[in-house]
């Protein structure tokens, strides 16, 4: 088995609803994001998926992310942005970008809101 990963990164605000601390309060992060995914074999050219793929259906996702308040963003509308929130819904819509490629599947979503801290999400 194959395991591709990439990394990237988006800045947004949020606020946790009925937090019982600061997070409570509207403030930002720099989020760090690794997407892996698994092929058990390789194309034609010897690649699970061409980097530049997995690339642009990861971006398409963060972009709608970043440089959002998260809070007003549909997804989040009766829950919580929570960075273990935040690597499920990474998850769940880079898994609808892999349709197009049938030999990959998902594997994890790593999501950091700071250097020392995050969430690794999979199915």
């Amino acid at each position: 088995m194959y395991q591709v990963f990439i990394k990237t990164h988006f800045s947004s605000a949020h606020f946790l609803r009925n937090y019982p601390g600061n997070c409570e309060k509207l403030h930002g992060h720099n989020w760090d994001v690794e997407v892996a995914v698994v092929a058990h074999s390789l194309d034609e050219i010897d690649v699970a998926i061409d980097f530049r793929d997995l690339k642009k259906i990861v971006n398409s996702v963060v972009e709608r992310l970043d440089h959002k308040n998260l809070n007003e963003l549909p997804e989040f509308a009766s829950r919580n942005p929570s960075s273990e929130r935040l690597a499920q819904f990474i998850y769940k819509e880079v898994k609808k970008g892999l349709e197009a490629f049938p030999q990959v599947n998902p594997h994890s979503v790593k999501v950091c809101e700071t250097p020392s801290s995050g969430v690794i999400y999979s199915e």
